[in-house]
Order: structure tokens, then sequence, then C-alpha cells
């Protein structure tokens, strides 16, 4: 199979951008169906690939029963987070491979439910933990080879604090009861990356973090609820500031592509006037957790630390390595090692694709998946993909069973 096809079931942010690497690389893929219910942010998909246009995913796939064959050989589904359970099902018993972005779903008896229905239909599943697939994570996983025996490890995720209160606090990961925790819908990419790092799953968990600022009690004196109303000038969080400035700046995909499909400073300026991202930081139903950290232990006794926090500039993350035979450091870019024997330093440049973010494609992690995805699928060779099921289910397992330490208050041990 020289060629593979994709249906595309959600047409936002993640949907876009998988769309527009088959665009690149027509070779390889072909998108033939796009499921997605605003018809502003399907429509100019359906015409970039000359696909087939449904309004939701059960209408696409539907019509490949009614015809009594797949209208593609795999599925990517970017839905919410609370809407891949049914899709993924559904997709999985009519033979359709799933390129499912993460996470898997948002309880952890879905997750099972998902990864079960994949292997019991005989069908690869590849989950979007992209940052698995980036340059710079392929130097890692060398690089920390020339350290000994991990001992421990630390990492950071700068968040960003534009990009907290874009997602997390005015977006739509803000509410636990809409989306899903934190610890969830942001960083199961850092404790999946760690246990892939580390090459040993994880076993116990604990946690501690909460909702510091973004609470009606930090709003300014004389602040308004909505930022085109307030007369404030000195807010780092204000919407107007944050989001022109990216427009000035000459960019035009996302994040504002979430307020608009095709952003102008008057389409900008609609959207903060009457959409969810206009809204005051310390006036929105946000629930998630601004800042948080993890302790893990993986098998073997390696130990860990993880920390999710908001307050920093949006940077790619920062780790250090800690083995019998050296330490290493890496920041997204960079990797340096210390040889204890030598008692010198290395560095090495991961040559790092974009920025770490969703608008950069994750550091070259949204190309990387796609690129083991369609191979695996033309092959017939699963092991190129390198967040199978099993795999990623175990590292969702240990984000499940640190929420519920962070919020109890206990040491959890992680379980299939």
């Amino acid at each position: 199979m020289s060629q593979i096809t994709i249906a595309i079931a959600g047409a936002g942010s993640r949907g876009g951008s998988y769309a527009d690497w088959v665009l690149r690389h027509p070779d390889q893929a072909r998108v033939v169906a796009v499921a997605e219910p605003r018809a502003a942010y399907r429509e100019p998909i359906v015409a970039a690939h000359g696909a087939a246009g449904y309004s939701g995913w059960r209408e696409m796939l539907e019509s490949g029963l009614a015809s009594g064959k797949k209208i593609a050989d795999a599925v990517a589904i970017c839905t919410q987070d609370a809407d891949h359970l049914e899709p993924a099902l559904a997709f999985a018993a009519a033979g359709y491979h799933i390129l499912l972005e993460k996470p898997i779903a948002p309880t952890a008896d879905e997750c099972r439910r998902i990864v079960d229905a994949t292997e019991k239909a005989g069908v690869m599943l590849a989950v979007c933990h992209v940052l698995r697939y980036t340059p710079y994570t392929t130097l890692v996983k060398e690089a920390v080879r020339r350290i000994g025996d991990i001992v421990s490890i630390q990492h950071l995720e700068p968040v960003g604090f534009w990009h907290q209160a874009h997602s997390f606090v005015r977006g739509n990961w803000r509410n636990t009861a809409e989306s899903a925790f934190m610890l969830l819908a942001k960083s199961c990419h850092d404790i999946d990356w760690l246990q892939y790092v580390a090459g040993r799953p994880i076993t116990r968990v604990s946690s501690f973090g909460g909702l510091a600022h973004f609470r009606r009690e930090h709003q300014p004196a004389g602040a308004a609820d909505r930022c085109t109303d307030c007369a404030l000038t000195d807010c780092a969080y204000d919407a107007r500031k944050i989001y022109h400035g990216f427009y000035e700046a000459g960019k035009r995909g996302w994040p504002l592509t979430i307020l608009t499909p095709s952003p102008t400073p008057a389409t900008i300026d609609e959207a903060l006037a009457e959409g969810p991202y206009g809204r005051c930081v310390y006036a929105c139903d946000n629930d998630v957790v601004d800042h948080q950290v993890v302790t893990l232990e993986f098998e073997g006794g390696i130990s860990g630390t993880f920390t999710m926090t908001a307050f920093t500039e949006a940077a790619h993350r920062k780790t250090r390595i800690f083995g019998t035979r050296g330490e290493l450091e890496g920041d997204g870019h960079v990797v340096r090692v210390f040889d204890f024997l030598t008692g010198e330093w290395q560095e090495y440049d991961s040559r790092a694709i974009g920025d770490a973010h969703a608008g950069g494609g994750h550091g070259g992690g949204d190309d990387g998946i796609m690129a083991a995805f369609t191979e695996a699928i033309r092959t017939g060779d699963p092991s190129v993909i390198r967040s199978g099921g099993e795999e990623s289910l175990n590292s969702h397992l240990a984000v499940f069973a640190a929420e519920h330490a962070r919020l109890h208050g206990t040491v959890e041990t992680v379980t299939r």
C-alpha cells in the first residue's frame, strides 16, 4: 500500500494539523472525509482535500456502513475529550485503524474500554502522545544511555501564563466537568514522556496542587468581567493585548483560529466582545489547577518528580536525569551530558522543529506521529507506533491515580 486514506472526526486545531500534514505528504496519505458540525472549520479542509464533508462522525461512519465498505483505511479522532469513547468503539468495531487525540478518554474505565476494543478488533491504535515523536526526544533517549542506570528524574512543564489563560481558564479545558482535570488534559503528555524516557512503567504516585490564582477573589479592583469593557491597562492577562499581540507578530494560526476561523483585527475584536476568550480570567467558570506536583516511582525503584505550573513564559519543558555514571540536562532543544569519569560536559543540539505548543507543531511531534502512523498502516507493522494502546494506558492510569492522590492525600498504586 503506497498511499493510505484517512477520515477526520473533528476539524478543530488538532484535526486541522493532521490534515495539513497530509497536504504536505500527498504520496503517503489522502484525506477522504471530514466530520465537523461547524461548517466554517469543516469546509476549508473539505475543499483543500477534495474530501466528503459530514456534520458529525456518526453520519461519516454510517456512509461507509451503508455501502458495505469502509470509507477510509484509518480515522483520526480529534473530537473533544468527553467525546472519544463512542467514536473510538464504533470505528474500531468497523475495522478502522485509529489515531486518537490525547487523552484517550476522561475516565479510567473509558480508557480501558477503548484500548480493549481496538485489541479485540485487531486494529492499530496510536494515541497522540506527540512528545514521543520529536527529534528532541529521540536525542534524549540516545543520550540517556551515556549516564548509566537512571536513578531519578526531575521534569518541569512551564505551561506559560497566556497559554494557561487561553486553554485552561477561558478555553475548552477550563472546567473538569466539561472536559477533564488539568493533569489529564494537559500533562498526560509529560507523565507519558517520563515513562517513555525511563523505559519503565510507573508503579506508584502521590501529588499536590490546586487553583491558586485564577479565582474571583483575585480580580483587581475596578476590573470588568470582560476585557473589552475593562479600563485597566496593566493586566498581563488582558485578552486584547494577548490576541492582538499575536496578530501583530504575524501569527494567523493557533491560538487565533480557536477564536475565529479567519483571524483579522475585526474578527478578533468580535470574538473577544462576544465569546469566551474575552472574559476576565478572574471571572470564568474554571476549576482546573494552575499548579501541580507529582511524585512518581517507576518499576525498579527509579524516582521522579513532575511540576506543572502556569506561572512561566510559554516555553519548552525542562528535564534533569540523574544516572549512576553521569547526569543529563535538557531544555527541549539542547541536551547536555556530564560524565563522572571525565568530569566534562558535552552538548548536543536536537535541531528541534517549531515550538513546544500546538501552533509550532509540538517541536516536530505532530509530523512525527503522522509519519509513524501512516507508515504502520502502509507496512502492516505496528512496532513503528511509539504510543500504542497498552503503553499509553499505563501512563493514563498513572495520571488518574495521581489526581486521586492529590484530592485525597494518598499514595496510589498504578494497576491495570
